[in-house]
């Protein structure tokens, strides 16, 4: 169960995403999209930074299979997001409002917009290594 101040972190840094313009939006041939929202060094975790992006399912889109650096938490903005990850069982949707993790070293097998009618989209908190490639997609 996520803590209130997770809650109340995540729905600022919800809210910060929804307002974010400028910033240059990622298109895969999935039919998922990922826009940067915000990159900081973490002061008191030294080598490490905090980074959210946002994620954009087109009706039915998907991500390929990919790995991480460093740990992510996902919280769904809208929509409903079908994900499966190595470390955590096998593959849940995830509504509006839900959040799930995915720990370091860990492989993302299903990420895709479970309707294939209407759009989804989720914001991610990454926090890893300085200048680290936050997300490497299988060939």
């Amino acid at each position: 169960m996520i803590g209130f101040k997770w809650t109340i972190g995540i729905a600022a840094l919800s809210i910060f995403a929804a307002f974010v313009v400028g910033q240059a939006t990622l298109a895969h041939e999935g039919g998922d999209s990922v826009k940067p929202v915000v990159s900081e060094k973490l002061p008191n975790v030294p080598g490490k930074s905090i980074t959210a992006i946002v994620v954009s399912y087109e009706p039915g889109g998907v991500s390929k299979a990919h790995v991480h650096s460093g740990s992510v938490l996902a919280y769904v903005l809208s929509g409903e997001i079908r994900s499966e990850n190595s470390a955590t069982g096998p593959a849940k949707v995830y509504k509006a409002g839900e959040a799930f993790f995915e720990p370091p070293g860990s492989k993302h097998l299903v990420s895709e917009n479970a309707s294939k009618t209407e759009p989804a989209s989720l914001l991610a908190i990454f926090i890893a290594d300085d200048g680290a490639k936050l997300t490497t997609f299988d060939k």
